[in-house]
């Protein structure tokens, strides 16, 4: 298991250099991919070999594939029928590279995981890992004059789908109550005291902050699980103790914009990791130290004993 650390430092090297050989031709089509290293240092830091990883929008597999290398098993949905049998591409090559880690996907709507999973299965994950999509304006990657003979900037493989379905098109406030649903589910597939980690960020709308990682952290709590850290994943390298940025097209392109009009944004180099965790059975009375007066915990008016130990004694009867 991985030192506890508030910064993971998963950008040493680029995506591309990270995927290497690892990933399916195609792979790299995705909008959203998420970083292997940061998939690879949440399974190690909170599961051991042979544990059960979910991923309940694994896109390309990026997390499946991380957790079956290092001798987890795991299990993923996905609304796209594309990217799900590209994370079962990546699998297979996986599988074929030695990964010890058994792993299957269903094409499905993240909203609807449970009716996917026996109930035996319920409450067997020890960890959660995801993300949730952030749409075009965020994503895609780009071409410049130099690189396709062609005049201007070309921007390809923005979009997860032309459905309108997929989350990644819909509103901000719809994204947040589809989440929440999500997370609600996979609080009932973690087993008690298991994580949950979601990987987000903010973005700029008509120069209006999404503050996404709040927003997420709200999500999670409504959901019933409890935030238990707040990390930072780096998406630039580090090298003779600076960061060294790797940044997009548009981020580039949105910073010199914004600083053109006098506004000091700068570029983002992280991205927030939020971590939840199931409460196990019981947790509120296992955290309970018996009352020493009044002014340690809540108490009835008429009786001065504490909430806590009066419904204990009905519990009782």
């Amino acid at each position: 298991m991985s030192v506890r650390e508030s910064v993971w430092n998963t950008a040493p090297t680029s995506a591309p250099a990270q995927r290497g050989d690892r990933y399916a031709a195609g792979s790299a089509d995705h909008p959203a991919k998420m970083l292997p290293a940061i998939a690879a240092h949440a399974i190690r830091t909170y599961t051991q070999p042979g544990d059960l990883v979910l991923d309940p929008m694994c896109g390309i597999g990026t997390t499946l594939v991380e957790a079956v290398h290092l001798g987890r098993h795991a299990f993923g949905t996905e609304y796209e029928p594309k990217w799900a049998n590209m994370a079962r591409a990546n699998l297979a090559l996986a599988a074929r590279q030695g990964a010890t880690g058994k792993a299957a996907v269903t094409c499905t709507d993240a909203r609807h995981l449970l009716t996917h999973v026996s109930p035996e299965r319920h409450g067997t994950a020890a960890l959660v890992i995801t993300s949730p999509p952030y749409g075009p304006s965020v994503h895609g990657q780009v071409r410049s004059t130099r690189e396709t003979g062609e005049r201007g900037v070309v921007k390809k493989h923005y979009r997860y789908s032309r459905d309108p379905h997929n989350l990644a098109h819909v509103a901000t406030d719809q994204l947040l109550d589809a989440f929440t649903h999500i997370l609600t589910q996979c609080r009932t597939m973690l087993r008690p005291g298991g994580t949950a980690v979601v990987t987000t960020r903010p973005w700029r709308t008509r120069g209006e902050l999404i503050d996404l990682p709040s927003a997420v952290l709200a999500a999670g709590q409504a959901a019933g699980l409890i935030p238990a850290e707040r990390c930072v994943a780096l998406l630039a390298g580090i090298r003779d103790s600076r960061l060294i940025a790797r940044p997009s097209f548009f981020q580039m392109k949105n910073v010199r914009d914004a600083r053109r009009e006098g506004i000091p944004l700068h570029l983002v180099q992280h991205e927030d990791v939020l971590i939840f965790t199931r409460p196990a059975p019981h947790a509120t009375a296992s955290r309970h130290k018996p009352c020493t007066g009044r002014d340690r915990c809540p108490v009835q008016p008429t009786t001065g004993r504490c909430n806590y130990h009066r419904a204990e004694r009905r519990k009782k009867g």
